[in-house]
């Protein structure tokens, strides 16, 4: 059930009415119910999957409580969370993976084992994530372990965040779920204008920037003049499309009463690279922080390289080098998430690759400052700061929207070696033809500039949101009505597609 279509919305609006109807006892079981069917939705095969997660989680997560209650020694704690954690990822590993392994085995011994048609279950990296955080957080006595299975698996399955997060993290989002929420006008108009204006990004900028970008990658011989254009418009569909599904789904959580994690914080305003990834999927950096990043820092054999990092290259560079193979490590799983693929795996490296470069470079980055007199507080510096970044993010796009790393090289060439811009109106504006290229490329260019706008307003404390809020219903209803129209008149007239990272 693609949250674009009409169904989705029936299908959300029956399950508040139901929510607000039902009594406060089992006003959670409606959600669950409701997180069920929508998964149903996709097909009973894949229940399978969810079920799977949420009963092997939910008995280690028991399974540790208890050990932990009768004073267990920590080898034997150790063992447990270790082998609970195999267990949760097994079932994302065989599905996701197992077709790059077989590849991998083929290529390094020659053989040609056929590939194996596996299921991918919807939104599978996702809950799976948020799950083993939740075991994570229970082994290190931050979270309590839930006793009601079937609280459990609302936390897993509940529908608006089962497709694309964000990842909940179980003490801010579980009470929430179970919490008997009562009918706020607040949360109703914060709901409703999040969903409106996700839905506008998506089906107006998203979908009109994927038109271009997708003629170009779908035919880079032909369209060898623009590819760099065609980055460009990657940047610009990938998020407003993502940030777009993450309004829409933060929305409708608001519709029940409930706040779940913000994704998305004006990324393309970062003035770094570690600075971006602090904005842009943000509860998944904020998982790899802390069940990635901080375990291996404090880990012993990273304990002993940093040792050795201080006598080999004194305490200063010394400090930094173990984080920047943090860095490293942890921008590779990120990669690997993204999907089963070397392009992805290269596009991880070269996240992990120049934060880790940054982080070496500090002291003379620092150096140069100072010798420039620049004391990084300068207008024009912040802005060559955003500039600088915007450039290096566009550039790893490459290999995130080609097919295979080959391509993803070929294209990088391309981008550098051919410019035709003539190009770009030879391209088809969705089922209006190439006439309609100016008024979709302006179409493109004014939701850009509105959404830095607010993105700016937003950076300086000036929430538009919060003041739609503040108006009178009749006036919060009339922008509704008009978004909804602009969407009518302005929307992508291409055949609709769904939300990217849906199939993650």
């Amino acid at each position: 059930m693609s949250l674009v279509s009409n169904l989705f919305l029936i299908f959300v609006l029956a399950a508040v009415v139901c929510y607000y109807l039902a009594p406060a006892k089992i006003k959670w079981i409606v959600l669950l119910v409701f997180s069920y069917v929508y998964y149903l939705a996709g097909g009973l095969k894949y229940v399978f999957f969810i079920l799977y997660s949420t009963i092997v989680v939910y008995l280690f997560g028991r399974w540790i409580d208890h050990l932990q209650k009768k004073d267990a020694p920590q080898k034997v704690l150790k063992r447990v969370i270790t082998f609970g954690i195999i267990m949760s990822f097994l079932m994302l590993v065989t599905v996701k993976y197992t077709g790059f392994f077989i590849d991998l085995f083929n290529s390094a011994f020659k053989l040609n084992i056929p590939g194996m048609a596996i299921l991918f279950p919807m939104g599978i990296s996702f809950y799976t994530f948020q799950s083993v955080g939740y075991l994570l957080d229970v082994y290190w006595k931050k979270a309590k372990a839930e006793t009601n299975i079937f609280r459990f698996a609302l936390f897993i399955s509940f529908f608006p965040q089962i497709m694309q997060g964000p990842i909940g993290n179980y003490n801010r989002l579980a009470p929430q779920l179970i919490t008997p929420h009562k009918y706020s006008r607040e949360s109703f108009v914060k709901g409703l204008t999040r969903i409106v204006w996700g839905f506008a990004k998506k089906m107006i900028i998203a979908d009109w920037a994927g038109v271009f970008a997708d003629a170009i990658w779908d035919d880079p011989d032909y369209y060898n003049g623009i590819v760099f254009l065609g980055l460009i418009f990657y940047g610009i569909q990938l998020y407003a499309d993502f940030s777009g599904g993450m309004d829409v789904v933060i929305g409708i959580g608001n519709l029940f009463g409930i706040e779940m994690d913000e994704n998305f914080r004006q990324p393309y305003l970062a003035v770094s690279m570690a600075d971006f990834w602090k904005r842009w999927h943000i509860t998944l950096g904020d998982w790899m922080m802390n069940y990635v990043f901080y375990p291996i820092s404090l880990s012993g054999w990273m304990m002993k390289f940093s040792g050795w990092s201080k006598k080999r290259f004194g305490k200063k560079m010394g400090r930094i080098v173990p984080i920047a193979l943090a860095d490293l490590i942890v921008f590779f799983l990120v990669g690997i998430w993204h999907g089963a693929s070397w392009k992805y795996v290269v596009y991880g490296l070269l996240n992990g690759g120049i934060i880790a470069f940054s982080e070496l470079m500090g002291p003379a980055y620092r150096n140069w400052k100072k010798a420039l007199n620049i004391s990084g507080k300068e207008g024009w510096f912040h802005i060559f700061q955003i500039i600088r970044t915007y450039i290096l993010v566009n550039l790893r796009w490459f290999y995130d929207r080609s097919d295979t790393l080959t391509d993803g090289n070929y294209l990088v060439k391309q981008a550098f070696t051919h410019f035709d811009l003539s190009q770009l109106f030879d391209i088809s504006a969705g089922s209006r033809g190439t006439e309609y290229v100016p008024i979709a490329l302006l179409i493109i260019a004014v939701g850009c500039a509105i959404m830095v706008t607010a993105g700016v307003l937003k950076e300086k404390g000036i929430d538009l949101q919060k003041k739609i809020i503040a108006l009178p219903t009749p006036a919060a209803a009339a922008i509704y009505i008009l978004l909804f129209l602009l969407i009518g008149l302005f929307g992508c007239t291409a055949a609709p597609k769904g939300f990217i990272y849906a199939q993650f």
